[in-house]
């Protein structure tokens, strides 16, 4: 099988990064939209300024029915610390409207009892909601089978060889969940973050730390 190779490859790679750095520690599950919030308040910044403006959000407005209704001012004023407040704030009212609208409550429980394709396409329709924020909400809040791909993860599988140069966001997630077992998405998903942001870094990457050395296309195209 042409993948086989690749397969195997992914495998190492996971291998060698759980020796490394550990078993990642698995996260709290919050709700369903709780979770998509979140990962919308963490697009384009770090994890702790999102984790500070997701708690300033809900410690300023009691339920997301309140958000939905506030000033959009005091949505974006709530969530400043996080970044992006003008874009995020209109973001997170559009999306719970569009709930409130087709569901008829604020809350995304539905998608549980949803396949994995369906309740992806969900997500992936309400404004805003890439790839990535759907897969996190599916990994994370409902424990399916979904492989996200943020940018430290697409930079270093894309190093490693694991999917074509130039490869955009929604087809790395195709070509990564094809390559890991379902059951290994979510600490593949961590332990590449945690490289990402430890030794391969965007700018001066580590690499003669790396424990994944020779198993690394940019590696061997730089020597």
């Amino acid at each position: 099988m042409e993948d086989a190779p690749l397969r195997q490859k992914a495998a190492e790679v996971l291998m060698r990064l759980r020796a490394y750095y550990g078993e990642p520690a698995r996260k709290a599950r919050r709700d369903p939209l709780s979770e998509l919030i979140l990962t919308i308040l963490s697009q384009n910044t770090n994890d702790d300024n999102s984790a500070k403006a997701f708690e300033a959000l809900q410690a300023r407005f009691p339920t997301w029915q309140a958000v939905m209704e506030a000033p959009l001012s005091a949505v974006a004023e709530a969530i400043r610390v996080g970044g992006l407040a003008n874009i995020k704030a209109p973001r997170i009212q559009h999306i719970l409207r569009q709930i409130q609208a087709e569901r008829g409550a604020l809350n995304l429980d539905f998608l549980a009892r949803m396949p994995v394709p369906q309740a992806r396409e969900y997500l992936l329709g309400l404004p805003g909601v890439g790839p990535k924020t759907a897969a996190c909400v599916l990994l994370f809040s409902l424990g399916k089978p979904a492989l996200p791909v943020d940018t430290h993860v697409h930079r270093v599988a894309g190093r490693l060889g694991l999917f074509k140069a130039r490869t955009d966001a929604a087809k790395a997630h195709e070509a990564l969940e094809a390559l890991v077992p379902p059951e290994e998405y979510y600490p593949f998903h961590l332990l590449m973050i945690q490289h990402g942001r430890t030794l391969c870094a965007a700018r001066k990457p580590r690499c003669a730390d790396c424990p994944l050395q020779d198993l690394c296309d940019y590696t061997k195209s730089a020597v």
